[in-house]
């Protein structure tokens, strides 16, 4: 269950009071029973799959193993990069790592993806969640291996969680942040204890990281850059690579774990390639000649008017959408308000009305998209209208401290013209940053200190450029001096950890169910100055702490829907990030060699491990 995924290219995953030795909330994990072992955990409700089940609803379960399939990422977690790698270490902070290293290891448990919060045992055969729920004890399969044939064993696990939790990269340590105390017991079980001031979905939140193994943690330096794998147990491992130009998973042929109901049906690919392009044409061509299989298009003029070549016309290549996941979406601006120009929400707002969504929806994007309003995009923990019953009664524990307007309508981005000099808004956003304090000489804006007020926004893909420029040249019509920069992969990675910038665009998927922990990491003040942190903007705002903590305290999924559209309410009106545009489907194309079941899971489109090869299609199309 990786909380934050990020989307490819640079668009492309605290106690509020309570004392010290509180316990949690009586109704978590309330339906949950205690002193018992357990085949799998639900923070809400029931488990879908009961203790007998054989496989996941949304695999195959006869599908047939062989073949290769080849593509370009489109998203990628923790210190991994879409276009370029110089370490196969994807647990520290150091380096650019290829995307899907984390099909090398196997965790405690994994969730399923036609559920929004359940969490299944994998290296852990059972769990066993304490009478004070401070604690679950696991007991491991004793059939557990690494690759090398070493037995997979507390140990392991015990040293996995020590390490992560103080060098991991900071991502990870965000996630362990709920975990206290790691420890093996005499029989050879795991149990891990929990700090009592967080909320139940520390948990959920810990128990989905790779484990390593002990005696590699111990012989080497974990935080070094290497090109040599960390050692897994997962149903692939690292096979051929050049660094920078591709990286090979070759499957385990006598993985330990294939015949479990939870990896029944899955990872079906002999060899899954990943190719490294710098940017999408190169990539588009490839996949043209038939050197990737499957294309995710984020571009909407592509997906307009590129996908007119032979293999389209003939069939051999389809092109189709697929519903995206269920789960909240963030694709966004951040203003760097580390940078004390960006630190007033009128300067935020003013930048905002500078985009033209409605003009470049119809002139760049052929009306592919729709605007968004909010960080949680897509999901029902988006606030729409005025507050229900259940939000007001979130809302009356802050009255007095969180502004009026949470009570009234929650704040949309702007709607235009459309015609891409709305001077409406122009003059409102002249207007805002009058308010906030900036003079306007010869018509551009000054600093307190005389400087011109500059902005510069930075992107990794030539692919934006044409979007970009329009916002550009509509900031410096009304004063601002912008520009627009384009820089390699691996200096905007730097630069976003270091939060060297003015702004930035992003786009991560959350979980289906957020944890204190991710959404702690994109908006709590604990990540607001933690180098490589999703928290761009640097938002450090306490009451914001503590309606993610309440999130993670809540007792019933009514209750925490209610604590999430209360935080979107309020982030909207912040203004940290500046919702842009989204698809409500996945774009995407591959070449007809392909078989998979319909329809895709709500929660989550892992086409490299869910997809096999159809031997008749590909030999229809001459690609077996």
């Amino acid at each position: 269950m990786n909380e934050l995924r990020v989307n490819r290219r640079h668009f492309l995953a605290l106690s509020a009071g309570l004392s010290a030795t509180c316990l949690l909330p009586e109704g978590a994990f309330a339906d949950v029973a205690t002193g018992t072992p357990l085949h799998g955990l639900s923070a809400f409700g029931e488990l879908k799959y009961a203790p007998d089940f054989t496989h996941f609803d949304y695999v195959n379960p006869d599908a047939p193993k062989g073949g290769t399939f080849r593509f370009a990422p489109f998203n990628w977690i923790w210190n991994q990069n879409t276009q370029t790698f110089n370490t196969l270490n994807t647990f520290t902070f150091k380096g650019d790592a290829p995307p899907r290293m984390e099909l090398t290891y196997d965790s405690l448990m994994v969730p399923a993806l036609d559920e929004p919060d359940s969490l299944y045992g994998l290296l852990a055969e059972s769990v066993e969640l304490s009478k004070d729920k401070q604690s679950c004890l696991f007991r491991l399969r004793k059939q557990a291996r690494f690759h090398d044939g070493a037995a997979v064993t507390a140990r392991d696990v015990v040293s996995t969680y020590t390490v992560l939790k103080q060098k991991g990269h900071p991502l990870i340590r965000q996630s362990l942040a709920g975990v206290q105390k790691v420890e093996a017991t005499k029989n050879g079980d795991v149990r891990m204890h929990f700090t009592p001031e967080r909320g139940i979905f520390a948990i959920l939140a810990a128990l989905t990281l790779p484990i390593l193994s002990a005696r590699w943690l111990e012989e080497q330096d974990f935080e070094a850059a290497t090109m040599e794998p960390v050692p897994g147990s997962g149903p692939y491992r690292v096979g051929k690579f050049a660094a920078g130009q591709f990286i090979e998973y070759e499957r385990v042929a006598d993985y330990w774990a294939k015949d479990l109901p939870v990896q029944r049906g899955a990872n079906n690919f002999d060899i899954i390639r990943i190719e490294f392009y710098r940017d999408r044409q190169p990539e588009f061509e490839a996949f043209k000649k038939g050197d990737i299989d499957f294309r995710a298009e984020s571009v909407a003029k592509n997906w307009a008017t590129a996908y007119d070549f032979p293999a389209v016309a003939e069939k051999n290549i389809i092109k189709r959408t697929f519903p995206k996941e269920k789960r909240p979406l963030m694709q966004a601006w951040a203003l760097n308000q580390r940078r004390e120009r960006f630190r007033d929400p009128r300067v935020r707002e003013a930048i905002a009305l500078c985009f033209d969504f409605e003009w470049t929806n119809a002139n760049l994007f052929y009306n592919a998209y729709e605007r968004i309003n909010s960080c949680f995009a897509g999901s029902d923990f988006e606030a729409k209208g005025l507050p229900t019953p259940d939000e007001l009664t979130v809302l009356q524990r802050y009255r007095g401290r969180l502004p009026d307007a949470v009570f009234d309508q929650p704040v949309m981005m702007p709607v235009s013209d459309g015609s891409g000099r709305d001077r409406t808004q122009f003059s409102r956003a002249i207007e805002l940053l009058q308010q906030a304090g900036l003079e306007r000489k010869n018509g551009h804006f000054h600093l307190a200190d005389g400087s011109r007020f500059t902005l510069e926004l930075l992107s990794n893909s030539d692919s934006f450029t044409r979007i970009y420029n329009p916002f550009v040249q509509k900031m410096r019509a009304i004063g601002i001096d912008a520009s627009l920069r384009l820089i390699d992969p691996s200096q905007y990675q730097a630069r976003l950890r270091d939060f060297d910038f003015d702004m930035v665009g992003m786009a991560v998927q959350f979980n289906a169910t957020p944890t204190e922990e991710s959404l702690g990491s994109m908006f709590g003040s604990a990540s607001a100055n933690m180098p490589g942190s999703y928290n761009l903007p640097g938002t450090a705002d306490p009451l914001i702490d503590e309606l993610i903590a309440d999130i993670g305290k809540a007792t019933s999924r009514s209750d925490y829907v209610a604590t999430m559209r209360v935080l979107d309410r309020y982030l909207r009106i912040r203004r940290d990030w500046l919702p842009n545009w989204r698809s409500a489907n996945h774009l995407v194309a591959y070449w007809d060699r392909f078989g998979f079941r319909e329809p895709k899971p709500d929660y989550g489109f892992s086409v490299e491990t869910l997809w096999w090869i159809d031997e008749n299609r590909a030999q229809a199309i001459g690609k077996s």
